[in-house]
């Protein structure tokens, strides 16, 4: 009984204590401190929403101009929710396998961003390639829409289809899914024994990465092994993203950086996404997450690697469970709050919302001109 009544007081003092570290935050301070930031989401699956889940493009399901209960992302909320920039990803699923149904899927995924979204709404969104032209549609009042590959297996193993992607906009790639391709190992069937494992990057990964860094687009190594992840660190010229990831220590998924990726990865300039998934929020079943265990993913990044690792990759319309208080795109302003009352200043919310971000970018786009 007294053991009981101590961890309950222990618990009750611990939650007295978050309590009071957490400031009151004004109405009018997250408005401001929201509009003060170039908001810059790195992974939504809106696309995948639009052109029908997992299978060859019919033509769009949803119209992002128009409400859509059903997802996670529209162009109301997102205007709502402040965003100013979206990598909305060229999803390959794991289905198309490795050969020409892999890369057809992300060519056509790739037209529902350029002409189901950015063509359709020329007044509200315009495709971004650079960091510069970023900002320049932010100073327009646009919302930029970038391109970003999910999953490697859509380059059909030729570097010339990865040059081909790159000259359609594309300025990142995750190097797997949730399946390990011909050349790097994903952290999604690392214990399948079925699966041939490459024990990370091939020569020809590496080589892949070689030729990302060649060409300005950035290396994503969310989904990827343990290994693969070193593999590509050690090979990579310029700083490596994690376009939607969060932290072993606190959910203990390998989808999820250990701490150590986490510090190696922001000593080579590099930054973690944070995703929103419930699944690698907490370990709870079955699966819940809040807004605070979001920010607590965020707190343990900048512990152990400091505010400059850390950014925002939601992964909307990817996830099937989202924190209560970030349901969908227009919640933003939410976790701006969250952040105040943390204690975070309105510098470190720009950083973690775009600046951090924009800063890999740049030193991408700067390798790739010094080759």
């Amino acid at each position: 009984m007294r053991n009981r009544i101590l961890a309950g007081l222990t618990i009750a003092m611990a939650v007295m204590t978050l309590a009071a570290e957490k400031r009151t935050v004004t109405d009018a301070e997250v408005k401001r401190v929201h509009a003060s930031a170039l908001l810059i989401d790195t992974h939504n699956d809106y696309p995948t929403e639009q052109a029908g889940k997992d299978r060859p493009f019919t033509g769009a399901v949803f119209d992002i101009g128009a409400p859509s209960p059903l997802a996670h992302t529209d162009l109301a909320r997102l205007k709502e929710g402040g965003v100013g920039a979206v990598f909305f990803a060229a999803y390959v699923g794991a289905n198309f396998g490795l050969g020409p149904r892999a890369y057809n899927r992300a060519q056509q995924m790739i037209d529902t961003i350029l002409y189901d979204i950015v063509g359709r709404y020329p007044n509200d969104f315009v495709l971004a390639t650079t960091a510069e032209q970023i900002e320049a549609a932010h100073k327009q009042g646009k919302i930029a829409a970038l391109i970003g590959i999910e999953g490697g297996h859509a380059i059909q193993d030729n570097l010339d289809k990865l040059r081909e992607f790159y000259g359609r906009g594309v300025r990142y790639m995750t190097l797997t899914h949730t399946n390990t391709n011909n050349w790097a190992d994903s952290s999604g069937d690392v214990n399948d024994a079925a699966v041939t494992h490459h024990n990370g990057l091939t020569d020809f990964g590496k080589g892949v990465v070689r030729e990302m860094n060649r060409l300005g687009m950035m290396v994503d190594i969310s989904h990827v092994a343990d290994k693969t992840f070193y593999d590509a660190l050690a090979v990579s010229s310029a700083p490596l993203i994690a376009s939607h990831s969060a932290c072993r220590a606190l959910a203990n998924v390998p989808r999820n950086m250990t701490d150590q990726m986490i510090i190696d990865l922001a000593k080579k300039g590099g930054v973690v996404q944070v995703n929103f998934y419930c699944n690698f929020l907490n370990n709870e079943k079955p699966p819940h997450a809040t807004l605070d265990d979001v920010v607590d993913h965020i707190d343990h990044i900048r512990k152990i690697a400091g505010i400059n690792a850390i950014g925002i990759g939601s992964d909307f319309d990817g996830i099937d469970c989202t924190p209560v208080g970030l349901e969908d795109v227009s919640k933003f302003p939410n976790l701006t709050r969250a952040l105040l009352e943390r204690g975070y200043s309105a510098e470190d919310i720009r950083k973690i919302y775009g600046e951090n971000f924009l800063r890999v970018m740049r030193s991408v786009e700067k390798v790739a001109a010094a080759k």
